[in-house]
């Protein structure tokens, strides 16, 4: 089983990041035959989607000066996909709201149908609910199988390490996934 961890937030080490990353971990310690790896946005450069509609004809986007389609590529290959977002003002980040768009090239021949997925957002005090409805667009359009979500509170760097509850759901989420497949 191939499970990619991707946390939209630009901050590489955040909280995002940590919650993603205790997912995996969890993955890894209940199934040893597992392979995760994590990618993080932060650090990549993705530009938004144009609209061109080019993607409908050569089933791929044809934005190809950034950093969208080596991770693409990785999602497509993957058997559960583990996507995180930090919210802002009540949604995802946009630097996720751009790579999520960008995806409408692999929606054409249903490049994602049928892998697993498990949504996380965090906030520090209100949004996720809003963001794991964004994020449920992302994987209704693409036809993804939920496999759970995870919510966690935190503002300040490393605050996450602090919400017992988002880490315990993290865990077990992460247990589930290694039951898939």
């Amino acid at each position: 089983m191939n499970v990619l961890g991707i946390s939209g937030s630009m901050q590489a080490n955040g909280n995002t990041a940590y919650l993603v990353k205790k997912i995996l971990k969890a993955v890894t310690e209940a199934n040893a035959e597992a392979t995760c790896e994590f990618v993080s946005l932060g650090g990549h450069y993705i530009t938004p989607c144009t609209g061109c509609f080019q993607c409908r004809e050569k089933k791929a986007c044809v934005i190809t000066n950034d950093d969208w389609g080596r991770i693409a590529e990785k999602m497509v290959a993957c058997d559960v996909l583990v996507i995180g977002t930090p919210v802002y003002y009540y949604d995802i980040c946009g630097q996720l709201k751009n790579f999520i768009d960008r995806t409408y090239s692999l929606w054409h021949d249903r490049r994602l149908s049928g892998k697993y997925v498990v949504m996380v957002a965090v906030n520090a005090d209100t949004g996720a609910d809003r963001a794991l409805e964004t994020l449920e667009g992302f994987a209704n359009a693409h036809e993804f199988i939920f496999a759970g979500s995870v919510t966690g509170k935190a503002f300040m760097p490393g605050e996450i390490r602090d919400d017992a509850a988002a880490l315990e759901t993290a865990v077990k989420v992460g247990q589930k996934i290694a039951t898939l497949g």
